[in-house]
């Protein structure tokens, strides 16, 4: 339809191409023919009315659209009848005029002017072929008609048909060019649909270059990212979109730029944006372009946006190399750290400090106030390690409250004695988590690798062995690792190794000490303490067994043995007595204990009140409902409780009304010396019996090695008595015998006092008593006393006074006399190093902390 109309617009041309015919025709004196015949000049007016009234339509055209389909379909119709009939009058017409005139010259000039107004309407109706169609029809019926002649016509419809297949070969050929051209733009529109979808989806991003590397396309994504308008993008070099990093990861700006310069492909090299204000990475890929005769043309890539793959593998990093609750190192990256610190350049060993720490009572912490209490107080240590530690090193968490730091280059004792005194001193202040202040401590351990060869493994063994020591001193202290740590690591591999044998072996016992009726002196029961006899005849001592049993957890079968044991012993002794045994917190903790109680007793065939479990206070650091429930499982058994080691540990005083003991133990360290005056043992002893008496508890005081503590003892009213005054630990064999001698009545058997520990000695002195000096022989002296031999028969209570040399005199008091031994006790304590002076010290032997026996 616009073509059709293009033809209208343009007929005005034609109008005046055929008007120049007529004037031609009418004008020039060789055309008088032509106005004698009416009919021809008539025809061909009518033809240039029609001519008229298309021009006119056209021009119109111009200002107006046609929106109907109606509209449009007449206008077509009433274009293409006024071509046929105007180009059939003025064909009928001009043709017939043709054959006009005689002269030469006029012929020429009518011709050329009639060819050039056929010329010019044809190249306008060629615009449309059905109107060129039309044209030419109208063309050569016109003629025909106009002239009358049959051989025109036959010769007009000859040329109209080879027209006709002409055209109708064109048009099939236009046709399929048509069609491959639709469906090649059909092709280029889908694929730049694609190219717009993908850049508007945010998927990816194209780029073109010229020869010199300066942009010439980039999609108008990339220029919305950079900030910039597309139109100043265009012309810059592609490399001013790049951000240049700085630091020695170059390596793929490098490649960039030699593959341009080079004109090589490249695929897939991360760049950084040149984004203001914004971190954003790019992967770009490309390749160079060359023309039809392989000239190079510039570059052609794309690109896609890496910054989320990268913040991705930022954080899959953080997560795999550093501790989600407190941001520190996790085990992994410090002890890459660590191999590096020790590896330094080159491969070289080089000098570098392990410090290994864990905080004190944290577990009580976590376990009394939850976990997430726990974990701000780990925040908080964390915060304060970095403080302290500053850029000397890198602290990691290993997890629990288990932390390692690694300091390069610093191996001086003295620098890192401060620096875990800081830390000891930082962690020691208090903690303020949800309102409350909480207290905890810390322990560390610590090797340094001063330059030689050392693997991070035996670094990490050593300041773990360092650390076990700190603890072992008392915690809330630092300690360097030395050799001797690690035989003494490796005595309690061996150690734990054997124990693992030694119940298959048969190689423990049970040994059983007498627990006394303090008002009548008859055995009750025993108390059942292991021991180890080795088959190599060695005897390991419970201090360093038990303690590795309770870290390997071979504390919960030994444990399950000696229960077993224990009631077989019981099931000998009879139904009178009663054999107490230790529980472990591991033991406390395994929920099968119960079961295993009911097995061993129902094994044996005893009553369950006959055995006593003897429980620590260490248990109730877990103030938890599972430990009031394991209390009330193993009282439904039918057992006796016994709270072992009051006063020593954890406060259990809110636990006694609410697990139900039997009877309170009391420590030997309240023990032994209690009668002491100038001791406070006996005080909390008083109090410990008036408060097991209200619960309606008995009470055991451990440890009675003399007869003053035992009058003391039975005197603060304490039901039972277990020491060496009454006897050591014997065989199941020796404890029958013992209670078939006397009916199980025993007597106290021991010194009558606590003595201090004394140095053996060989001197003599003089003693003045009664107005009279005599000559003697010290054999031992201590800070309280001394034994005295040279004085017969001496009474007790007689006040003696010692000179043992000049500005050496001591007043005493004889406090027994057997023969001509006199042991005297001092008014006043005194140092025994300067008494005995540095004669004596040649001969002094090792002192030793006597034990009733």
């Amino acid at each position: 339809m616009e073509q059709l109309r293009r033809v209208a617009q343009l007929w005005h041309y034609v109008l005046v191409a055929r008007a120049l015919v007529f004037l031609t025709l009418v004008l020039v004196p060789e055309g008088a023919d032509f106005l004698a015949r009416p009919s021809l000049w008539l025809i061909m007016v009518i033809g240039l009315c029609c001519d008229i009234v298309l021009a006119m339509t056209g021009q119109l055209m111009c200002a107006s659209r046609l929106a109907s389909m109606r509209r449009r379909r007449i206008f077509a119709i009433s274009c293409l009848a006024l071509i046929a009939f105007g180009t059939f009058c003025s064909a009928a017409a001009m043709l017939p005029a043709f054959a006009l005139g005689a002269d030469r010259n006029f012929f020429d000039a009518y011709s050329a002017v009639r060819l050039g107004a056929i010329l010019v309407a044809a190249s306008a109706a060629a615009i449309v072929r059905p109107v060129f169609f039309v044209f030419a029809g109208a063309m050569a019926f016109g003629g025909a008609v106009g002239i009358a002649s049959l051989p025109f016509a036959l010769a007009g419809l000859v040329f109209l048909g080879l027209l006709i297949a002409m055209m109708r070969e064109d048009v099939r050929h236009q046709r399929e060019a048509t069609r491959a051209r639709r469906f090649a733009v059909s092709q280029q529109e889908r694929a730049l649909g694609l190219v717009r979808d993908f850049e508007r989806a945010g998927r990816g991003w194209f780029w073109e270059t010229d020869r010199n590397g300066h942009l010439v396309y980039i999609s108008p994504t990339v220029a919305a990212k950079l900030g910039v308008p597309l139109a100043e993008l265009i012309g810059k070099p592609f490399t001013a979109i790049i951000r240049r990093r700085i630091g020695n990861d170059e390596s793929e700006e490098r490649t960039l730029g030699f593959s341009l310069s080079s004109r090589t492909p490249f695929h897939e090299l991360t760049v950084r944006a040149a984004v203001p204000g914004e971190e954003r990475w790019w992967s770009i890929s490309g390749n160079p372009i060359a023309n039809e005769l392989g000239n190079f043309q510039g570059f052609r890539g794309s690109g896609t946006d890496l910054t989320e793959k990268k913040r991705s593998e930022r954080e899959i990093n953080q997560l795999a190399r550093y501790d989600t609750l407190t941001g520190l190192a996790n085990r992994l990256h410090i002890s890459d750290l660590l191999d590096r610190a020790l590896g330094g350049q080159g491969g070289r060993p080089q000098p570098c400090a392990l410090l290994m720490m864990d905080l004190d009572r944290f577990k009580a912490v976590n376990d009394t106030m939850g976990h997430p209490v726990g974990d701000q107080l780990l925040q908080q240590v964390a915060a304060r390690l970095t403080q302290i530690i500053g850029d000397k090193g890198q602290v990691g968490r290993l997890g629990g409250d288990e932390f390692q730091i690694v300091l390069p280059q610093i191996t001086q004792t003295a620098k890192l004695s401060g620096i875990a005194n800081a830390i000891i001193l930082s962690l020691a202040k208090p903690f303020a988590i949800e309102g409350q202040q909480i207290r905890i401590g810390s322990s560390i351990g610590i090797a340094v690798a001063d330059g030689e060869a050392i693997t991070a493994s035996a670094l990490v063994r050593n300041a773990d062995l360092a650390l076990y020591a700190a603890k072992d001193a008392g915690r809330g202290v630092h300690r360097f690792y030395a050799d001797a740590m690690h035989d003494q690591a490796s005595e309690r591999k061996a150690i734990e190794d054997a124990l693992r044998d030694a119940l298959a072996n048969d190689e423990l016992q049970l040994h059983y000490q007498p627990i006394v009726d303090v008002g009548s002196e008859h055995i009750s029961g025993f108390e059942a303490l292991i021991r180890w006899h080795r088959k190599s005849g060695e005897v390991v001592d419970p201090v360093k067994f038990i303690p590795i049993a309770e870290e390997s957890n071979l504390i919960v079968p030994i444990g399950d043995w000696i229960i077993r044991t224990a009631c077989a012993s019981i099931a000998r002794l009879g139904p009178g007595y009663r054999i107490a045994v230790n529980v472990s917190p591991r033991q406390f903790a395994n929920e099968k204990l119960p079961s295993a109680i009911v097995s061993a007793v129902s094994a044996a065939g005893i009553s369950p009140d006959q055995l006593e479990l003897e429980i620590t206070e260490g248990i109730f650091l877990d103030e938890s409902p599972e430990n009031l429930a394991m209390f009330q499982k193993l009282k439904r058994t039918g057992v006796r409780l016994a709270l072992d080691d009051f006063g020593t540990g954890y406060s259990a005083l809110g636990y006694l009304k609410k697990a139900p003991f039997d009877k309170i133990k009391i420590d030997q360290s309240f023990v032994l010396g209690a009668a002491d005056p100038s001791s406070m043992n006996a005080a909390i002893i008083s109090s410990i019996v008036g408060l097991a008496r209200a619960l309606g508890m008995e009470t055991t005081a451990e440890g009675v090695e003399t007869h003053d503590d035992l009058a003391l003892i039975r005197g603060l009213g304490c039901s039972h008595v277990q020491g060496y005054i009454y006897g050591k630990p014997v065989s199941i064999e020796a404890a029958l015998d013992m209670l078939r001698d006397n009916c199980g009545q025993i007597e106290a058997r021991g010194f009558k006092s606590v003595r201090a520990p004394r140095v053996r000695t060989f001197r003599t002195i003089n003693v003045e008593s009664g107005g009279h000096d005599y000559e003697a022989i010290v054999r031992n002296v201590s800070s309280r006393g001394a034994l005295v031999e040279g004085l017969w028969n001496v009474p007790e209570g007689t006040s003696l006074r010692l000179r043992f040399g000049e500005g050496a005199t001591i007043d005493a008091q004889a406090r027994w006399s057997q023969d001509n031994r006199v042991g005297v006790q001092f008014a006043e304590s005194v140092d025994v190093e300067t008494l005995i002076g540095q004669s004596g010290r040649e001969r002094r032997l090792r002192p030793r902390v006597p034990r009733a026996a």
